[in-house]
């Protein structure tokens, strides 16, 4: 006879140790300390695929500076309601990062977050245009108020001395700048929330851990089987709610499930690469995230940028990122990913998203084909001294863009992040990238209001909530003393420099 599986019942398992599941799994336990919990990864280590440091854009999204956030309308107007969505968001992790430090559950807040001002920077007359339109719209919401503008030269000698040395006289340029913008390490972040967690009696962390079905049983609870990569040995795991935040293989989980709400989407993967700065003069000699214009044709994902980051206490310098097509779905992943993913529920929404998104395909495999110097040359509209024996290619991470059903068109790809859930709230999968880990704390407690409506109506839970985050339920762009106390106090609280 064979071996017996081995079953264990847990309330909650979380698939991926991501920043995701890390924050969901942290506001569970501190909303709800009776609920146990289990958190699986399929790698031997927390925080290597999405939330690792080299795979993300490290930028606490907030609007500031991402251009793509605020797009041009036919009139030569700027949309910005995103913008405002996305900086109330971001305000929101962090109140909860802070509450985090105040309790001592993060002991150093600069392991993961430093405070880097935030910079867009066009080229010429049009974008010199947008961009001073762009400018004058967000000054006049609260959130923005502090934002600099500039077309000055000398103004932006002082500002971005890298990007100003060797540049043709006569060149249009325009920057704006907000101080208080920030770097975040999200790996960092992931594995400071992941430890804490793995020391509560509640809470198990397994790794080396790969989700090979989930499947519905009778009683309503989910059966989760489950292979240890390490020894080979197979298990169940009985869960009342499970949520898939394994990034781009989120998808493949989600249609394992079964469940109705899955049917319909797909998934676009976007691979990457960045030129990462090993001159340690030229890394203290820019201290700005710089974000400009995406190309035409270009993903979201792929707005180029000349980036100070922080990673392992160390000042960093990188531009990028350079965009990629790859089937895979994880930067581990198989390059069956993307075949796997196609169901008969998905295949006219993935083929004519496919069609009617021809030219991003076209520009993706552009993208793969371009040689160093290529890629050198794009560096060198934001730095006209840059040279290739001072950069190295290090590989990005995987994006998987959400593909969903469209009346209209059949199927159509969107830039973002997107939570589907069982009818009842017993499971529930996050798709899409950017900004999803900047805006996780927001989504996640969204996400527990949806799939533990009781407990979430309840005193107790407001209570605890109105603790982690002052403002919840409240517009900070509405009200102004209050977004600059906030800020006042996250900043305070989390170590940022004035």
């Amino acid at each position: 006879m064979g071996k017996k599986t081995k079953k264990t019942e847990v309330d909650v398992v979380l698939i991926g140790a991501g920043i995701m599941s890390a924050t969901l799994g942290t506001l569970i336990n501190e909303l709800s300390p009776d609920i146990n919990i289990e958190i699986l990864e399929r790698l031997d280590v927390v925080a290597a695929e999405s939330s690792d440091a080299w795979n993300n854009a490290g930028t606490g999204h907030s609007a500031l500076c991402e251009l793509n956030y605020t797009p041009e309308q036919a009139d030569g107007s700027v949309k910005i309601d995103k913008a405002i969505s996305i900086a109330e968001q971001y305000e929101v992790s962090k109140q909860f990062w802070s509450y985090l430090v105040e309790k001592g559950i993060i002991k150093n807040p600069s392991h993961f977050i430093r405070q880097v001002p935030h910079m867009s920077a066009v080229f010429g007359e049009k974008d010199v245009r947008f961009l001073k339109t762009r400018f004058e719209t967000l000054t006049q919401q609260n959130l923005f108020k502090g934002m600099e503008y500039t077309e000055d030269k000398q103004q932006l000698q002082d500002w971005v001395p890298l990007m100003m040395e060797g540049r043709d006289a006569s060149e249009q340029v325009a920057a704006t700048k907000m101080d208080i913008g920030t770097d975040v390490n999200f790996g960092a972040l992931t594995r400071d929330l992941v430890s804490y967690l793995d020391g509560k009696d509640n809470i198990k962390l397994s790794l080396n851990q790969e989700v090979k079905d989930i499947d519905r049983e009778d009683d309503g609870r989910w059966e989760i089987e489950v292979k240890d990569l390490a020894t080979g040995e197979k298990r169940e795991i009985l869960a009342k709610f499970v949520f898939i935040g394994a990034g781009g293989h989120s998808l493949l989980l989600l249609e394992r499930s079964g469940i109705p709400e899955a049917k319909g989407y797909g998934g676009f993967p976007v691979g990457g690469q960045w030129l990462r700065c090993t001159n340690e003069d030229i890394i203290n000699a820019h201290h700005a995230k710089v974000y400009g214009k995406a190309s035409v044709g270009a993903p979201p994902m792929s707005v180029p940028h000349l980036d100070t980051r922080y990673i392992d206490g160390k000042q960093a310098l990188l531009f990028g990122p350079y965009a990629g097509f790859s089937t895979k779905f994880l930067k581990k992943g198989s390059y069956f990913d993307l075949p796997a993913s196609i169901k008969l529920s998905n295949i006219r929404p993935m083929l004519s998203a496919g069609l009617d998104n021809l030219p991003l395909t076209k520009y993706l495999i552009t993208e793969v084909m371009k040689k160093p110097q290529d890629k050198l040359d794009a560096l060198k509209q934001f730095m006209p001294t840059a040279k290739m024996e001072d950069w190295q290619i290090e590989k990005a991470g995987q994006r998987v863009q959400v593909i969903k059903k469209d009346p209209k068109h059949g199927g159509i790809l969107e830039f973002g992040t997107e939570v589907v859930s069982s009818a009842d709230g017993s499971i529930a999968a996050l798709l899409g990238a950017s900004p999803g880990a900047s805006t996780s704390v927001a989504i996640m407690i969204n996400l527990l209001k949806r799939c533990f409506p009781d407990r979430a109506k309840s005193d107790p839970y407001r209570k605890k909530l109105r603790e982690m985050i002052p403002t919840w339920g409240k517009k900070l762009n509405d009200d102004a003393d209050l977004c600059q106390a906030t800020r006042e106090r996250t900043h305070r609280l989390l170590n940022l420099d004035k």
